[in-house]
């Protein structure tokens, strides 16, 4: 994905490699792109957050943001929540299927735990 801009601030992505896996890491926010099915398979293998490298604080004001386009195909990206991390809020492409998680997102993406397992179940009960 070289000379791909970053969909929140239109830093330089970068190629990460884990597991044989390619991503694309924005060199300034931190963000990740993960083309389809990629953050999936990534959250299945132990040490994968390592990718993962920015700020939670830098995330959490980019997530603020309304609408972006997808740094692959341009198409405007559907924010989406995490049906098992309700507070996960993620952009999704319709087209190519990929998914963008600001800094700190993928982090938290991996650690679901007892805990949100527990939310999850309530909020199902009250709907």
């Amino acid at each position: 994905m070289s000379d791909i801009k970053c969909p929140k601030c239109s830093g330089t992505l970068e190629q990460v490699v884990y597991a044989d896996i390619e991503v694309d890491r924005c060199t300034d926010c931190k963000g990740i792109w993960f083309d389809s099915l990629e953050a999936q398979q990534l959250k299945k293998i132990k040490g994968s957050e390592s990718i993962d490298v920015g700020d939670t604080t830098t995330g959490q004001q980019f997530n603020e943001m309304g609408k972006i386009n997808c740094p692959k195909c341009e198409t405007q990206m559907t924010k989406m929540v995490d049906l098992n991390q309700s507070h996960i809020w993620y952009e999704k492409c319709p087209v190519c299927y990929g998914i963008w998680f600001d800094a700190g997102e993928f982090r938290d993406f991996k650690q679901e735990n007892l805990l949100d397992l527990v939310k999850d179940i309530f909020a199902k009960q009250r709907a």
